[in-house]
């Protein structure tokens, strides 16, 4: 039986701050939506046939599935889009509530994070829209739809497929919070335009990923040790007086960062941040006000993520959906 598959995609991403300051370009709505009906035409190809979709305040997927002209139903889920993050997470609980192969997002780092507060044990499929794409994958919507279309029609496994990622969980006064790549002391003490792009600003960072190649605040990390997704530990780093680094803090913004120190961090391992009355920024973005001392932990906690080249590899290549035999 032919399962649904899931589309989230954020018409804010990428159209923070960090585009001003660096020299990134903003990826118009009609790109987004040809990115969307990719997705379909990959899905469609590879035999899947019904689609639950966050109906975004963009209309960027109601326009893709209208011009795609494909055999798939289409449906909006039923929340009413308020244009906040709260958006993606209730539609992830909804996505994952109706027990849909996958979820492919459009968005950066922060899209994710809010889908992966609700969507449970659903797979991600994240297609790359964002400014500091880190969790996302740089990959055509055609082949995230293939792929997503595949587990839909159970040609993959999930369990052959998908890969636990990590995340940073940080807690603070009984509350507790994620973030997937980077969690940030930051000096402010409001949240300001939320986005972060000054090194002079942060104090500490927990990085659950660190690669030289990466985009963003992990981009620090980077360059004093490659952390990718799959290795077992993340990285502490202090920001202060000490040699420098020189780290890619937004698209075309290359910084030079002073290090006090850093050091590995096993997974579960527990440290205490101290805030001093500023903010934690998680994802890029400060969300946090003023909370004072706060754990954070890097674990194998984070969402499932679907291998692309798995996901299309698994059980046979080249095969219409329903063929037998030797391709």
């Amino acid at each position: 039986m032919t399962r649904a598959v899931g589309v989230v995609a954020n018409p804010l991403a990428g159209r923070d701050i960090r585009r001003l300051v660096g020299e990134a370009s903003v990826l118009p709505t009609q790109e987004r939506v040809a990115v969307v009906r990719r997705v379909l035409r990959g899905l469609a190809a590879a035999g899947g046939d019904r689609v639950l979709y966050l109906a975004d305040a963009a209309g960027i997927t109601e326009v893709a599935v209208r011009g795609a002209a494909l055999p798939l139903r289409c449906e909006p889920l039923p929340i009413q889009v308020r244009g906040t993050a709260t958006d993606s997470i209730r539609a992830g609980r909804l996505l994952g509530a109706a027990g849909v192969a996958a979820i492919v997002t459009l968005g950066g780092d922060g899209t994710n994070r809010a889908v992966a507060k609700g969507c449970g044990a659903t797979p991600l499929i994240p297609v790359a829209t964002g400014t500091n794409n880190v969790f996302s994958t740089m990959i055509d919507g055609t082949v995230a739809g293939l792929a997503a279309g595949r587990l839909a029609t159970g040609a993959a496994e999930p369990a052959a497929v998908c890969r636990r990622s990590k995340r940073i969980e940080v807690s603070w006064a009984g509350d507790t919070d994620f973030a997937l790549i980077d969690a940030a002391v930051c000096l402010d003490r409001f949240a300001g335009a939320r986005a972060v792009w000054d090194p002079g600003r942060i104090t500490t960072l927990v990085l659950a990923r660190a690669e030289p190649w990466a985009v963003g605040l992990s981009s620090i990390g980077g360059q004093l040790r490659c952390v990718a997704d799959q290795d077992p530990l993340g990285l502490l780093v202090e920001v202060g007086p000490g040699p420098a680094v020189r780290a890619v803090l937004a698209p075309g913004l290359v910084v030079d960062v002073p290090i006090r120190d850093w050091r590995p961090l096993a997974l579960g391992e527990e440290v205490w941040l101290e805030a001093g009355g500023g903010t934690i920024a998680l994802d890029g973005e400060r969300e946090l006000t003023a909370p004072g001392r706060v754990g954070a932990r890097v674990t194998r906690g984070g969402p499932l993520v679907v291998d692309i080249r798995a996901a299309l590899t698994h059980g046979g290549v080249g095969r219409p959906p329903g063929s037998r035999g030797r391709p």
